[in-house]
């Protein structure tokens, strides 16, 4: 992913509310506004964009905005804002996080709280290119019937949930014995 790419990502994602970026609640802003404050021209933005190998950034005619993985202080986004811009997913057969050893006994005790952000996010499968996460060490299968609430699709094929309970964690499987699993980077 290039520098513009990474810049345009955080902007939308994480930084929007504290550099003054007028932004509707579910995530949209207008690209003039966005090349000005990241003194970026709309080829530069236009590469930036493809160039994201997360998909996280969709464009729509003037505006731009991150499908997904904001910060849920700090951002003029609202939870319910982006939920009614995503797809409703019902059924789902099943649902996937990674995480790593060193917060598995939390998770297990606690169940997985969005944290930061406005929802945490799941992957489809286990093999899936998407709703993945850095220093994986292990995937929790997560048993879509025992969740509080719906399970919403971005458009970059993230699922996401507002928290999931401990009573819906149904498997813990070691993420290297997985066959085709690279759970990094997303």
């Amino acid at each position: 992913m290039s520098q513009a790419s990474r810049q345009l990502s955080r902007l939308l994602r994480h930084t929007a509310g504290d550099r003054g970026l007028a932004m509707s609640p579910d995530g949209w802003a207008l690209i003039e506004d966005v090349c000005k404050l990241l003194k970026m021209d709309r080829t530069a933005l236009a590469s930036a964009v493809e160039q994201n190998d997360k998909a996280r950034l969709q464009v729509d005619g003037e505006r731009i905005r991150a499908c997904q993985g904001h910060s849920a202080q700090g951002m003029p986004v609202t939870r319910e804002a982006l939920e009614n811009s995503w797809r409703r997913v019902h059924p789902v057969d099943e649902l996937w996080h990674g995480t790593n050893l060193g917060v598995l006994d939390v998770i297990l005790r606690d169940g997985l709280q969005p944290g930061r952000r406005t929802h945490v996010h799941l992957a489809p499968s286990p093999n899936s290119p998407v709703g993945r996460r850095s220093r994986v060490d292990v995937l929790l299968g997560i048993d879509p019937a025992q969740l509080d609430g719906p399970v919403f699709e971005a458009p970059n094929g993230v699922l996401l949930v507002r928290e999931v309970p401990p009573r819906a964690i149904s498997q813990v499987l070691e993420a290297d014995a997985v066959h085709g699993a690279d759970w990094s980077g997303r």
